[in-house]
């Protein structure tokens, strides 16, 4: 049995961390890829050292992509662009070995910090219930909360038009009555083009977003996802001129959606909404994905076009040995007396 820490400001591990980033692009999703984690901490977190624990047996591993969290700790290597932070393992571990690796990481990291803040866990995978209990076995203070939600489209075998069928009876009027006018011309590219990302970026600031939080790494991203045959980057037009955009992503069988967006004073033809339609349509039928993805927050809009919500998790691991921890342990039992006197 291996286990150490891994930095990034360690020359020798930033070089084996790139050729991890080319090694398993075609094995693991986008928010497990080393490249996601590589490219998320340069342009997002730099001011965040990077940390990764790492424990390896007999072949199988498991990495935590952790940041500095100044004194409170460590926290998740994640930001708002990432749909789900979980352990990303290596090999073929089984249930009960994945259980030892997390232990052992779990042991490391009470000698590393005192505190570990981790969101957006999911647990359709068992990760959130993994880190809980490997966690509290060798004694670390667990607080799991709902911090928010995935809506996703389980396709379960059926065409787009089936699919469609099921839609609420509003959104399909106004694909039918919008789309037959004919006024919104629709194009779904899978390379990455200059002039699509600067009109998809004028489209964003002419929409009801807020202001992007790092769209260097959002271009970046796409420059990535396009080179590897996973990009599928949507753009409406009125008379040559683009008025929505949507950035998607497709690889192992699922369809992300990362980002769209509208120009408001073109709102009346519902060019994002056509778009969205068109997007729906080529990655069931031509992708032929098993899900789409439509990542973290409660949007309403997002009901007319998903089926099912998973939540994301927030866990907060505190080492009680530490005396740094015990004002966040006092912090916690309070929460949860709050918590629990609200239920009664």
């Amino acid at each position: 049995m291996t286990l150490n820490d891994e930095y990034h400001d360690n020359p020798k591990v930033s070089i084996a961390h790139r050729v991890s980033a080319a090694c398993d692009a075609d094995r693991i999703g986008l928010f497990d890829r080393a490249l996601w984690f590589d490219g998320l901490h340069r342009h997002c977190l730099a001011d965040h050292a990077p940390h990764i624990a790492y424990a390896a047996m007999d072949g199988d591993a498991v990495k935590l992509h952790l940041v500095d969290n100044g004194r409170s700790g460590l926290k998740s290597m994640a930001n708002w662009y990432s749909f789900i932070w979980r352990p990303v393992f290596g090999g073929t571990p089984d249930a009960e070995r994945k259980r030892t690796l997390m232990t052992r990481v779990a042991r490391k990291l009470a000698k590393t910090t005192h505190r570990l803040i981790l969101s957006p866990v999911p647990d359709e995978c068992g990760s959130a219930s993994l880190i809980a209990d490997t966690f509290a076995s060798v004694g670390w203070t667990v607080r799991r909360e709902q911090c928010d939600e995935n809506h996703v489209l389980h396709v379960r075998g059926r065409s787009f038009d089936e699919y469609w069928q099921g839609r609420p009876g509003q959104l399909r009027s106004t694909v039918k009555r919008k789309g037959n006018k004919g006024v919104v011309t629709l194009r779904i590219e899978t390379r990455f083009d200059a002039q699509d990302w600067a009109d998809y970026e004028t489209i964003y600031a002419r929409s009801w977003k807020p202001e992007e939080g790092n769209p260097e790494f959002l271009r970046w991203l796409a420059q990535r996802e396009a080179e590897a045959g996973r990009l599928r980057m949507g753009i409406a037009s009125i008379d040559g001129v683009a008025v929505a955009a949507q950035f998607w992503t497709v690889e192992n069988g699922t369809a992300y959606i990362h980002k769209l967006a509208h120009d408001e004073r073109h709102i009346q033809a519902s060019p994002g909404t056509l778009l969205t339609h068109a997007l729906f349509a080529h990655v069931i039928d031509t992708d032929g994905v098993d899900l789409v993805d439509f990542g973290t927050g409660n949007d309403a809009y997002k009901r007319d076009w998903m089926e099912d919500i998973r939540p994301r998790y927030r866990l907060e691991l505190i080492w009680p040995k530490s005396p740094k921890a015990w004002p966040y342990m006092a912090k916690s039992r309070v929460a949860g007396l709050a918590a629990r006197f609200s239920k009664d």
